[in-house]
């Protein structure tokens, strides 16, 4: 057999290839610069195959002469409909989709083989599930295929969670000649368990595993993780938080941890940075102009921008933390009576009809007073100009002459028909469950509903921000550089890629130690706090214990001086290099290369 580590094939698995439907995709998706620059053509992603989202990020290959497209036109031969091609992101790399339903019409015999060799059952009506186990037998017959055309070449394989756990039992029953490793991102019953147990780190040794999956209707896809984490060659995960997770919930401690990075995007010269800041914090500004201006006003060049994002798990991302912390803030800045304002933006997805007609309304009138400004700007420059340069005195003319009285009475027409007794919406749209929604419930239980006087505003967001939103007109990312503080206490974060996000951004952010990436952080840089990353301690901390620390966080950032807010930017935007993929990439490197030694034993 081939021992040469430099002539190693790479496949690695994963659901979301060409597929963005979680944070996965930007695991993998970020890396893949790295792996190709280490790979070359020896690497290539397996994954489903959705045509409407395969559509905009592939493109096919004609050319089938290496070892994958030899796999894939055998696949074809055993009439499985399968896409060979590169996905269009940085570093192009090559790509295998499997269309699953081809398989369907034998799911009833892939099923019996899963239940006969591994104990895993599976019910009929579950639509995802199907689906996965389908991937995962195809996913296993890629592999055969490639077994067959790559000779003696040794191979390792890398998949990514229980998503694409079916084919590892099958690949390792049926001798499939390639080295596994597997990486699971969280584990499916832990993330369960965190939402129903306030007390899940301190249970988290004595759970019975197998009566929590029947508790929680989810034994087949918890059976699948865990016969995937043991029938793995490497088993790996992506923090010292989850590794424990694993050992107790899995059964299986991880041979390495895979902390996850991403593409910093470096600047030349730090102002550029700072300049886009600046650029993105301006058109949020026109967001809350036309937010709140409408009832009342406040200074925005003392008014700073907090905001957490992310799936709408209430406890497990610390949405409910971080409302205890702001209610205490606000508090604290209206003893002190300070004439500083905080935002805070709640950006998650919940069911709405809707968005709130009167915030579009008052957004729309907004844009017309704007509109009647600039017109009346233009008509006062023209005239002073021709005034000025005709003028035998250096007196300046009276301007209020350079506006015609139409624009005077249609401008005050307009803001009479926008100015309103109403306080400003917390929630931007009609939710489908309002009464039930836990941040309103907080938000309207502690009288946080953008009182004048409050200190602490609240604007929450119940669908992601893109550059089609009505409201914003920007994209996430520019979102993200134009606010001051990402907020992100999180209960249950295997990694937790928000924060890093802002790192990357040049924006401070909160975590906590409860999440990987915190976990990470404490360990790994020395001075966070300095560098604009805070951590907020939960482990073995109470509910009211870590708020009052949040709170504290908060309330040490609203008293930063600009010039100390500006250094801040700097510094976290200089640790962030510490998570490029260049950097982080080398453990994946550790990975493969201890599961190509098991490959060649």
């Amino acid at each position: 057999m081939n021992t040469n580590y430099s002539d190693c094939l790479l496949t690695e698995v994963a659901w979301e290839v060409c597929n963005q439907v979680g944070g996965i995709y930007t695991v993998i998706r970020s890396k893949v610069p790295t792996m190709t620059e280490v790979w070359g053509d020896r690497y290539c992603l397996v994954g489903p195959y959705f045509h409407n989202k395969a559509i905009a990020e592939f493109e096919p290959i004609n050319n089938y002469d290496d070892v994958f497209g030899q796999a894939v036109l055998k696949m074809r031969d055993l009439g499985y409909e399968v896409q060979y091609g590169y996905w269009l992101v940085s570093g192009r790399p090559k790509v295998v989709l499997i269309n699953h339903f081809s398989a369907f019409y034998k799911l009833g015999e892939i099923k019996y083989t899963l239940w006969e060799n591994h104990g895993i059952s599976s019910p009929d009506g579950d639509d995802l599930l199907n689906q996965v186990i389908a991937f995962g037998y195809l996913a296993k017959v890629f592999h055969q295929q490639l077994d067959e055309v790559k000779g003696d070449v040794p191979c390792v394989s890398h998949f990514h969670e229980w998503m694409t756990g079916t084919a590892i039992p099958e690949m390792r029953r049926e001798h499939v000649k390639t080295s596994i490793v597997f990486t699971t991102h969280a584990t499916l019953l832990g993330r369960y368990l965190a939402m129903n147990d306030p007390n899940f780190y301190d249970h988290l040794p004595y759970y019975d595993w197998n009566k929590e999956a029947v508790n929680f209707n989810i034994e087949p896809a918890v059976k699948i993780e865990r016969a995937a984490a043991h029938g793995a060659n490497v088993f790996t995960t992506v923090s010292e938080v989850t590794a424990r997770e694993c050992e107790s919930l899995l059964g299986r401690t991880p041979d390495m941890v895979l902390p996850n990075g991403l593409n910093i995007e470096r600047f030349t010269a730090l102002h550029e940075f700072q300049n886009l800041h600046k650029e993105y914090k301006d058109q949020i500004h026109e967001f809350i102009i036309g937010h709140f201006f409408q009832s009342y006003t406040f200074d925005l060049d003392k008014t700073l921008y907090f905001f957490t994002s992310g799936r709408y798990e209430y406890k497990n991302k610390g949405f409910d933390i971080t409302l205890e912390a702001l209610a205490r803030l606000n508090w604290r800045l209206k003893e002190e009576n300070t004439d500083t304002t905080v935002v805070m933006f709640f950006i998650t997805k919940q069911p709405y009809h809707t968005i709130n007609p009167q915030v579009l309304q008052s957004r729309a009138v907004m844009e017309e007073v704007r509109s009647n400004c600039d017109a009346i700007v233009q008509q006062v420059g023209d005239k002073l100009f021709e005034a000025s340069a005709s003028s035998d005195d250096l007196k300046l003319p009276d301007l209020n002459k350079f506006v015609d009285e139409y624009w005077k009475l249609r401008l005050r027409r307009t803001l009479l028909s926008w100015k309103s007794h109403e306080l400003p919406k917390v929630v931007t749209h009609n939710l489908v469950y309002d009464s039930q929604d836990e941040i309103l419930n907080f938000i309207r239980q502690s009288n946080m509903v953008n009182n004048q006087h409050d200190k602490v505003k609240v604007v929450y967001h119940p669908d992601f921000i893109a550059s089609t939103n009505p409201l914003f007109g920007m994209e996430y990312g520019q979102f993200v550089r134009g606010c001051h503080l990402g907020v992100f206490p999180s209960y249950y974060e295997p990694w937790g890629y928000t924060p890093l996000e802002c790192m990357a951004s040049g924006v401070p952010a909160i975590t906590s130690d409860l999440s990987g990436f915190g976990d990470y952080v404490l360990k790994n840089i020395p001075n966070n706090e300095n560098k604009g990353i805070y951590v907020t301690n939960r482990f073995h901390k109470s509910y009211h214990d870590a708020a009052q620390q949040l709170a504290d966080q908060m309330y040490h950032f609203v008293h930063l001086s600009r010039r100390d807010r500006i250094t801040q930017r700097n510094r976290v935007e200089s640790a962030s290099e510490h998570f490029d993929w260049q950097n982080l990439g080398s453990y994946y490197d550790k990975a493969h290369r201890l599961a190509f030694s098991m490959a060649i034993r």
